[in-house]
């Protein structure tokens, strides 16, 4: 069995400040005597001035907020997925990372988004994550706590085969950190998330951006932590906070015996012809 929790919180521009309340929090939840915490998605900023992030952003050995969690990992001795940090790779582009850390403080793997959040949801409300991120091209499972995590991020919840590879090399726990729009929190959040437990037999462990934030974009919320059966063991609504629950881990092997899906061998061949 492990212990997690999910952190839900409200970044805004500042980056000290976020790391000041994500600290505060990772405290309060490392008390509750959890083995892993996760934070969601720009942890330590969320800024849609055009070219905010490019001028805030750092290299990772200077990135701050990487620093600072690392150092609190130490001292609260647990494990910290760092949901995501904007890390720096060239003058006009940075890459949308999550962090896996050690309770010693050791950078375990790392992450780059793979898909980027490029849509027009209508309404005014359009996104193009390309114009400052550089996607990633590598699935990540790494351990923590001696068990194996898919690390994912946010838009990466709509491409189903990524969590299916993810759990075919082993993960047992889905790590899916975000910061979902209300629009499409509302629809697709649960309904998402509950499937990609139920197609993997995963856990899956989703920590969220929640309320109106300082840069004016409102996120959804609703951090869960869901079973491999695809119920929600414990969610935190619109709060600022924290969820924890204690994974069983036999449950996976448990639901991957009763609904095998994910190991089938079946092929299929299309046919425009065939009715």
């Amino acid at each position: 069995m492990v212990t997690v929790a999910c952190i839900q919180m409200r970044s805004g521009c500042d980056i000290e400040d976020n790391i000041k309340v994500v600290s505060s929090l990772i405290r309060d939840a490392a008390h509750e005597g959890v083995d892993f915490i996760a934070t969601p998605e720009m942890t330590s900023l969320l800024d849609k001035k055009p070219g905010a992030i490019l001028l805030k952003a750092k290299q990772v050995e200077h990135d701050m907020a990487l620093s600072s969690l690392r150092e609190l990992a130490v001292e609260m001795a647990v494990y910290l997925l760092i949901g995501s940090l904007p890390i720096l790779i060239s003058r006009n582009h940075c890459v949308n990372r999550s962090f896996l850390i050690s309770d010693k403080g050791e950078i375990i793997s790392y992450y780059d988004k793979i898909h980027m959040f490029d849509v027009d949801l209508g309404s005014g409300q359009s996104f193009k994550e390309s114009l400052t991120y550089i996607p990633g091209n590598q699935c990540v499972v790494a351990q923590a706590c001696g068990v194996p995590i898919g690390m994912t991020i946010c838009y990466d919840l709509r491409f189903p085969n990524l969590y299916q590879d993810l759990a075919k090399a082993g993960a047992k726990i889905l790590a899916v950190p975000s910061a979902f729009t209300k629009l499409t929190g509302q629809a697709h959040w649960h309904v998402l998330l509950r499937a990609r437990a139920i197609e993997t037999g995963c856990f899956v462990i989703a920590p969220a951006q929640v309320g109106i934030h300082e840069d004016g974009r409102e996120t959804y919320g609703h951090s869960v932590i869901i079973n491999p059966w695809g119920e929600i063991m414990t969610e935190i609504k619109y709060d600022v906070g924290y969820i924890l629950a204690n994974l069983e881990l036999s449950e996976v092997e448990e639901a991957r015996r009763r609904i095998p899906s994910l190991y089938s061998t079946v092929a299929y061949q299309a046919s425009a012809n065939r009715y």
